[in-house]
């Protein structure tokens, strides 16, 4: 008996067997009804003998119904093949839009995860040269020379500026005041009359320094000469803090 689901495969051809093998039943029924002395039968016995099938017949007819039946079986399973192969198919077109979908979504993510990056390194690249910039304006700043009059006020304020870095001690008022007591104010004075134009050391400058003097006391960064202004003033503010503690302490030759 076929099953439900193939009742809807019953072609012209399925009904051809199913009545050949009722046919089949029926000559078979027919064969067997004559009887072994048909001679000994009535007329109409003979006329329905000569009407029934042979064996020979029988045997071809069963043979034909056998060959439907097991074309009907082939297309039965090759039905079943082709609905288990669409089927299959489905399944594998939706895995591979389910695979496509999810290599999409991987792959715009990553695209948002690289956009992502880029715009980090990006605002990181832009602080960077803004944070160099600021660095390289503040460099030009602190590296710009302070500048100072050529006259006395200015020797004096540039002096104050490198004892301080030195941490020699001194204010403006003591410098200027031992100033204009021992040169007037006159970077290129020179006594030639004390002792020390006897002994052969001059006091020159501003603050009369003798050499052996400035020699010991010079200050570095400044020039090795006398006669300089600033290089005067800080070698002796140098020397009057070594001996006197600072030279706002002297109050006449020193």
């Amino acid at each position: 008996m076929f099953k439900k689901s193939h009742s809807r495969a019953l072609t012209k051809r399925h009904k051809v067997a199913i009545a050949g093998v009722a046919t089949l039943g029926a000559a078979t029924l027919a064969f067997s009804a004559v009887p072994g002395n048909a001679e000994t039968t009535t007329s109409e016995a003979a006329s329905s003998a000569k009407v029934a099938y042979s064996s020979e017949q029988l045997k071809g007819l069963r043979s034909d119904v056998t060959e439907q039946l097991a074309g009907v079986s082939l297309q039965s399973q090759a039905a079943e093949a082709a609905a288990a192969k669409k089927v299959a198919a489905k399944a594998a077109s939706e895995a591979a839009a389910k695979k496509k979908a999810a290599a999409e979504a991987a792959a715009k993510k990553k695209a948002a995860a690289e956009a992502a990056a880029k715009k980090k390194a990006e605002q990181e690249r832009k602080a960077k040269e803004a944070a160099s910039r600021s660095a390289k304006r503040a460099v030009v700043k602190a590296a710009a020379p302070k500048t100072y009059a050529n006259n006395l006020d200015g020797w004096i304020k540039e002096s104050l500026d490198i004892m301080k870095s030195k941490g020699i001690p001194g204010t403006y008022n003591g410098l200027y005041r031992n100033i204009i007591r021992e040169s007037s104010g006159n970077p290129n004075a020179i006594n030639n009359w004390d002792v020390n134009a006897v002994n052969g050391t001059p006091s020159i400058g501003l603050l009369q320094i003798i050499k052996p003097t400035f020699d010991a006391y010079h200050v570095s960064g400044t020039p090795f000469s006398q006669y300089d202004p600033v290089a005067n003033i800080v070698a002796s503010a140098n020397y009057a803090a070594d001996k006197y503690g600072s030279i706002d302490n002297v109050n006449g030759a020193y």
